[in-house]
């Protein structure tokens, strides 16, 4: 949504540093004497104050955004960690080869399942705790009674 809108704003300030060019490009003589040009001059700086003003909150929204993914930064990186030890598991057997789609929709049940915590931490710990049981639960449960 943030994204969508800093384009939409970009495009309202490109159509308005149009219209002022093309009423300056268009005036003859004196610009002061030219209505229309002091209208649109006026309007422009309205909505360029309003521009404004809507960015500064999407700056400081989209910093609070970051700060929060940064937290989560840990948790993913086990993760990552994780789906290239069970991916070389291929090398023991063939047979254990598991797709980043089967991780991926793991990692997604887990979250979903994992136990809700008011402070971040917490939230990191039950979100790494729920989803090695299940990827230990997963393996386990493919691995050839030799293997285990």
């Amino acid at each position: 949504r943030l994204v969508v809108e800093d384009a939409e704003n970009k495009k309202k300030l490109e159509e308005t540093e149009n219209k002022i060019l093309k009423v300056l490009a268009s005036s003859s003589g004196n610009i002061l004497d030219d209505e229309t040009a002091i209208n649109i001059l006026s309007a422009s700086k309205v909505l360029a104050n309003e521009i404004a003003e809507k960015q500064a909150v999407a700056e400081t929204m989209e910093a609070e955004i970051d700060a929060a993914r940064q937290g989560y930064v840990p948790v993913a990186f086990k993760g990552a960690v994780l789906f290239f030890v069970v991916a070389d598991l291929a090398n023991i057997d063939p047979m254990y080869q598991y797709s980043l789609p089967f991780f991926v929709g793991l990692y997604t049940v887990s979250i979903e399942k994992a136990t809700p915590a008011t402070e971040l931490q917490a939230r990191l710990t039950n979100l790494q705790d729920f989803f090695m049981y299940a990827l230990y639960q997963n393996i386990c449960r493919s691995l050839f009674e030799v293997h285990k």
